[in-house]
């Protein structure tokens, strides 16, 4: 199977393992269930892992956005997770979550809490949701224009796959000679994101923003019970440490690892070691 149909709208679907211990794994902004391409087929034979896109992202429909792009909010990325998961027959999983994949995430725990188990964070939105500064917008704007611009936005997404003085470079973004496998998804992540839907381009800033004043899931964080492990790439330029500290210790149970040398996306950096974390949470459940 490729895609679930959610009452007309086809999301992109990709699968891997045969084991018995469900993981569903929601992918952040400009992104797709690709990015644990190379991870996946590390992870335990006891897990079977289920990608699905986004609404508007990978191999999923791009609906035209609505005017206030509410059918590209939070609420409804999060509505679109419970509804695949309901036409897929999987009454329970784990979930695995990366960037704004954390958020969404938040309002799947607090909509159907008895329907999901531990919860493994990459480099997440934090509950609170986050208010995107003005040259970041502009920097999509540019993204949006030109795919020289949207490889050179998504390298700082990746930026241990990068020569460092490269990703300021006008000549853009130079892989380091190591990157192998990691270089080549990279460049297939640039063209996915490159054709993303106008509701992922404009619609995800407005629904972080609107998620912020909001306020809604950073007051309900104690009612997320589920046990709850963060891993933040010591790298990371795109969400500070203090967001993933203040999101742990919001939660009831949840603790924090730092991952040294990385930035954003270990899914994509360091799949061996993103690998070995993810088994090793989601098994420790059994």
């Amino acid at each position: 199977m490729t895609h679930v149909d959610i009452g007309g709208l086809k999301l992109g679907l990709r699968s891997w393992g045969e084991g018995d211990v469900p993981v569903v794994f929601i992918h952040g902004n400009l992104a797709s269930k690709d990015w644990i391409e190379l991870a996946a087929p590390l992870f335990p034979a006891g897990l079977k892992t289920i990608g699905i896109d986004w609404r508007g992202c990978g191999d999923s429909d791009r609906p035209a956005a609505d005017a206030d792009f509410a059918n590209y909010s939070i609420a409804q990325h999060a509505a679109d997770m419970i509804a695949a998961l309901d036409a897929l027959g999987i009454s329970f999983c784990h979930l695995a979550t990366h960037s704004t994949g954390g958020i969404i995430a938040a309002r799947m725990l607090l909509a159907q809490p008895e329907r999901f188990g531990r919860v493994l964070h990459l480099d997440p939105v934090a509950p609170r949701s986050i208010v995107l500064p003005e040259q970041a917008i502009k920097g999509f704007a540019a993204m949006k224009a030109h795919k020289a611009a949207t490889r050179a936005g998504m390298a700082w997404a990746a930026s241990s796959l990068f020569v460092p003085e490269s990703l300021t470079s006008p000549e853009g973004p130079q892989l380091v000679a190591d990157a192998g496998a990691r270089g080549v998804l990279f460049e297939k992540i640039v063209d996915q994101t490159f054709s993303v839907s106008d509701g992922i381009w404009s619609g995800t800033p407005v629904g972080l923003e609107r998620e912020f004043k909001l306020g809604e899931l950073a007051a309900r964080m104690c009612e997320m019970r589920q046990p709850q492990l963060i891993l933040w790439g010591e790298k990371d330029v795109i969400l500070t440490l203090a967001d993933a500290q203040d999101m742990c210790a919001g939660l009831p149970d949840c603790r924090l690892e730092v991952l040294p040398g990385i930035g954003h996306s270990a899914n994509l950096e360091a799949p061996e070691l993103y690998a070995k974390a993810f088994g090793e949470w989601f098994l420790a459940g059994r």
